[in-house]
């Protein structure tokens, strides 16, 4: 059952999203060689309940240690921060936070450049993040999932990468995971039609190499098989009259918030 949301309740998720939105925005500067994904995390942190008056939705969800993601290199998602694990030059990381306000859920990510990139990993996060606005472009009333799904995997894989096809997006609104799955591949024209008033999260993962992953023992962590890089981008977005409308917006997005 896909959740559709009221003008009120649309309201609430430009709130929560745009705090999202500026908790990526707030944490850029601090995404340098040597520092420590544990102190990204508590940046965060302190910065959702201090500043924001918000809730770090990953914070003991499902038993998750911590308020933010932080995959680095060939981890695809979900990696748990650790103080252990210093940034070095060239290095990607993906940042994924998610806010709790006034009930509602906000979920973004973006993954960061540290120092000077190789050639490929460069290629590999510009071409994530364009599959992530193809996919985007493709929200419209009328159109169905698999047509989001095609738009990303086409694309990606045109451009020699892979699609991660274990993880997916998923609706979003009073409860962080919800329906629909919104999988990032598929043929156009299949799958669940989209309606006015659906929020869901749209977050492709590509992979440098094969796009087979495995979950390391800690149940969480999720790598590359083959241990090249991976990257992902993620936006929160609404579903309107004529097309769509992202909630989790951020200044140096280069897509139109409505489309």
């Amino acid at each position: 059952m896909v959740n559709i949301k009221t003008p009120e309740e649309l309201e609430k998720m430009r709130q929560v999203g745009a705090l999202a939105a500026a908790q990526l925005e707030m944490i850029e500067p601090f995404i340098c060689p040597g520092v420590s994904t544990g102190e990204l995390d508590r940046i965060c942190h302190e910065y959702t309940i201090n500043v924001q008056d918000a809730v770090p939705a990953p914070l003991n969800y499902r038993g998750f240690p911590k308020s933010i993601c932080t995959s680095v290199n060939h981890v695809v998602c979900h990696g748990i921060p650790s103080d252990e694990k210093l940034l070095k030059e060239g290095d990607i990381i993906n940042v994924d936070v998610t806010l709790i306000k006034d009930g509602f859920h906000g979920d973004t990510s973006k993954t960061f450049i540290v120092g000077k990139p190789s050639v490929r990993a460069k290629r590999l996060v510009e071409v994530c993040q364009e599959s992530l606005y193809r996919g985007i472009r493709a929200v419209k009333p009328g159109a169905r999932l698999g047509d989001i799904g095609y738009a990303i995997q086409s694309f990606s894989e045109k451009q020699r990468f892979s699609v991660v096809r274990e993880y997916c997006g998923h609706g979003i609104g009073r409860t962080f995971h919800d329906e629909p799955q919104v999988l990032h591949y598929g043929r156009p024209g299949t799958g669940l039609e989209l309606t006015p008033g659906m929020t869901f999260t749209i977050e492709p993962m590509l992979n440098a190499g094969r796009a087979a992953v495995k979950l390391l023992p800690d149940q969480w962590t999720v790598v590359t098989k083959d241990h090249q890089l991976t990257a992902q981008w993620e936006h929160t977005i609404a579903v309107t009259e004529t097309g769509y409308e992202i909630l989790t917006l951020r200044n140096d997005d280069t897509i139109s918030r409505l489309g």
